[in-house]
């Protein structure tokens, strides 16, 4: 922990740990990518991005269109480029990777090996875990919070709605006791995007998320072309997501099968890449309404400006990224009213109905009327820029470092009492009981591990230019 005299001369330095990245375009990859630029864009702090680097036959399996990398620098160079094209700027961050392995039947990268070793001892002062307890589910090594001054965590993932849904309740209730011991042990603090995730210990709500800069400005011509007159929208309604059940398509077919007769002459495109597209299809073309099924497209691509309404009635999501992305580009949004959505309802675009009919109405509504122009204080409040500044204040970040770090101080020296040193010891030990269970691979496997998760192997070490274990310690390995 850095001496009082060592804050005054040091800079903050966040580093931010996330489970997923580019060129795999999934909001655990892309929003904190976005945070650690905005985070280290005044330059009164330092930034490290940390994510997963995979080997190139899971390169194979997640990213998009053949995209691999040879070595991390050329990985790097990648994430840079998307960044400062989408921003505008030169990102000031740093960029470091962690060694991962794709979980076929999570669809998700889990860690390899003790991951806060990625961060000097000496550098370490803050963390982020984006999606901490994805991040601590297998951890086994350096306790997060003796490694970091603070460690804040960022809940992206309603986990528990997936698994209810994909398999049953009752492991959804073992998780859910899961995730909020695990998030106890590890995390000073818990930025929570919306109510839609479980309550955990030490939280709070607040959608520390923005939008990529790039939808701001469709959302500003659309906005000179209302103001001049100009018929800025020319097509109806649509929907984009990843292709799967659970993502509200599942939602969406549904109310349009239910409400064939009312929306009658209704037209609906739906886009898409995922495992469900060929049954999506296949239940599109059962309705009388005309719903088309397209192939998964960016969201900024031209072909979608013109659309007035985009349909949004998924209830899996914490804060719908697409709904976001197209209220910032001037569109009525029609969603549920959902704890996902709470924020969006500051935004007079935004429609939300409690069940069918009111789904019917506000659809009939939205496709007759024009939307209202974005005011420049909404388009703040979607910003990156608004994200930030709601991240550091949600964090207790906002404050300067001799602050912060008194108050880092009072809870030990003015709740030093039998109840706060029981409650140490409690988290103690179930940080060791963790630990323990953790280290062993039949345990691992019993929760869900992968093998091969527990210690780095010699190719990735190889692939991140990391030295090789002492021969003295893989023969010791082998003896045990």
């Amino acid at each position: 922990m850095f001496k009082p005299h060592e804050l005054m001369e040091k800079k903050r330095h966040i580093a931010i740990y996330t489970t997923a990245s580019l060129p795999w375009m999934t909001g655990t990859a892309v929003n904190p990518l976005f945070r650690a630029a905005y985070v280290a864009k005044d330059g009164t702090r330092k930034a490290t991005l940390v994510i997963p680097w995979l080997s190139p036959t899971d390169q194979e399996l997640v990213y998009p269109e053949k995209i691999t990398f040879n070595s991390a620098a050329e990985h790097e160079a990648y994430v840079r480029n998307w960044v400062e094209e989408r921003t505008g700027f030169k990102c000031g961050f740093d960029i470091r990777f962690y060694p991962g392995r794709f979980a076929v039947d999570k669809r998700s990268i889990l860690p390899v090996g003790d991951i806060t070793e990625v961060i000097p001892d000496e550098e370490a002062d803050i963390a982020v875990l984006e999606e901490p307890e994805h991040l601590t589910w297998y951890h086994h090594g350096k306790r997060w919070k003796t490694k970091f001054r603070l460690v804040i965590g960022v809940v992206h993932t309603n986990y528990l709605e997936y698994v209810k849904r994909e398999k049953n309740g009752m492991q959804a209730n073992l998780l859910k006791h899961i995730n909020s011991w695990l998030i106890s042990i590890y995390c000073h603090k818990v930025i929570r995007l919306s109510a839609a995730t479980q309550d955990l210990p030490r939280s709070v709500i607040c959608n520390v998320h923005g939008v990529n800069p790039k939808f701001l400005e469709i959302g500003k011509k659309k906005k000179e072309e209302l103001e001049s007159g100009e018929q800025a929208f020319t097509k109806g309604a649509y929907y984009i997501g990843k292709m799967v059940w659970n993502k509200g398509y599942k939602e969406l077919l549904e109310l349009l099968k239910d409400h064939q007769n009312e929306l009658a002459g209704l037209e609906v495109d739906l886009y898409g890449n995922g495992e469900d597209s060929e049954e999506v299809k296949e239940a599109a073309k059962k309705l009388d309404l005309a719903v088309r099924v397209h192939p998964g497209r960016d969201h900024a691509d031209p072909l979608f400006h013109g659309y007035r309404v985009f349909l949004n009635p998924s209830t899996t999501d914490v804060v719908c990224t697409t709904s976001a992305e197209a209220l910032a580009m001037g569109k009525i949004v029609v969603c549920a009213n959902h704890p996902s959505n709470e924020f969006f309802k500051q935004f007079p675009n935004c429609h939300t109905y409690d069940d069918g009919d009111g789904f019917v109405a506000l659809t009939r509504k939205a496709l007759a009327e024009v939307p209202a122009p974005l005011t420049d204080e909404q388009m703040h409040e979607l910003s990156w820029e608004a994200a930030t500044e709601r991240f550091l204040r949600a964090a207790e970040l906002d404050q300067d470092q001799t602050t912060a770090t008194k108050m880092s101080k009072i809870p030990s020296k003015k709740f030093a009492s039998v109840s706060f040193n029981l409650r140490r010891k409690l988290e103690d030990a179930s940080a060791f009981v963790h630990y323990t269970a953790s280290g062993f691979e039949l345990s691992r496997r019993a929760f869900g591990a992968i093998p091969g998760t527990l210690h780095l192997n010699e190719e990735q070490r190889k692939e991140l230019g990391l030295p090789a274990r002492p021969v003295k310690q893989r023969s010791k390995s082998l003896k045990r």
